[in-house]
């Protein structure tokens, strides 16, 4: 039984560089959407989308696009236009997300603590060492751990893939201080905050990398994790915080670092918020969701249900 939309157009796929994971994504939740008693018709995102909705005419669009184009408030604004309801968060909060210098600003006026940082050419972070290692660098607008790189102590010289003819991410690139200790994320459904993981890369994987999130046995989730009450509390908090200053709507999920030295002291910084969470089968949404006693199709519909123009 549906609600009030009956035909969902999952958008899946795209152009960015996460499309395979938009695909594994998408097929996860149009399948679960069909159990649910959907109709769903599936739409491989290209130039052409416009074109496809005025074809399918769907009473609701699930966005399971990741990356560029998609998460960056581009796609938010065609469905605007064409005033066709949509899941997840609106224009405005997805191009602020997705940028991370710009959505590093609203942190700290927010009061979310993040690391130190900078801006820097990809032509500047492959010749030197833009800051003292060991840090962190990151393209400015991509997500999945695309193009992340951890610049240790012992490294003489920066990542040379940064030079490379084929690279495709963009020439601002995010140099950010590197962080010690533990990857923790926690989720956001609506205005609650779900609980918080532990994410513990496999063997043999430097951190939560590509790999780590997508492949089966990349990592081992931690659910609860096993952090003090106190600094579980304060990273549900946070965010919720986060996702109500950047103005997010339905779901999304905030990533940590949290480091506690031999001397008892505590250092919590938020990297991100990701307002289009992976759904597949390693994802960390809906276990999130699973854990608060959400079945996986519930939950999508909840998603379904939540969804509106305006966000």
């Amino acid at each position: 039984m549906t609600g009030k939309y009956q035909h969902v157009a999952m958008l899946l796929g795209g152009l960015s560089a996460e499309r395979e994971v938009s695909l594994a994504s998408g097929k996860a939740c149009a399948d679960a959407l069909e159990e649910q008693g959907y109709r769903v018709t599936r739409i491989d995102v290209g130039a052409d989308l416009a074109e496809q909705l005025k074809e399918t005419r769907p009473d609701v669009c699930f966005n399971a696009l990741h990356g560029r184009w998609g998460e960056d408030g581009c796609v938010q604004g065609l469905l605007e236009t064409m005033q066709i309801p949509y899941t997840h968060s609106g224009v405005l909060a997805s191009a602020l997300a997705m940028n991370k210098e710009h959505a590093k600003l609203v942190f700290v006026k927010a009061g979310i603590p993040v690391a130190e940082s900078k801006i820097v050419t990809r032509a500047q972070a492959a010749k030197s060492h833009v800051m003292e290692p060991p840090y962190v660098l990151k393209p400015v607008a991509e997500g999945s751990s695309v193009g992340i790189f951890i610049v240790r102590e012992d490294h003489k010289h920066p990542p040379q893939e940064l030079s490379s003819s084929d690279w495709a991410l963009g020439d601002a690139i995010m140099a950010e201080r590197y962080i010690p200790g533990k990857e923790l994320t926690c989720a956001v459904m609506g205005d609650t905050s779900l609980g918080v993981i532990d994410i513990l890369p496999a063997q043999g994987l430097a951190f939560y990398d590509y790999e780590a999130k997508y492949a089966p046995g990349g990592s081992k989730h931690v659910l609860p994790a096993q952090i003090s009450s106190n600094v579980y509390e304060l990273i549900q908090k946070l965010t919720l915080d986060a996702h109500r200053a950047l103005g997010c709507r339905g779901v999304s999920r905030a990533d940590f670092r949290f480091n506690e030295d031999s001397t008892g002291n505590e250092r919590l910084v938020c990297l991100e918020v990701n307002t289009q969470p992976g759904m597949t089968e390693t994802s960390l949404v809906p276990e999130l969701a699973a854990h608060a006693g959400w079945t996986f199709g519930d939950f999508l519909r909840w998603i379904v249900e939540d969804a509106s123009c305006n966000r």
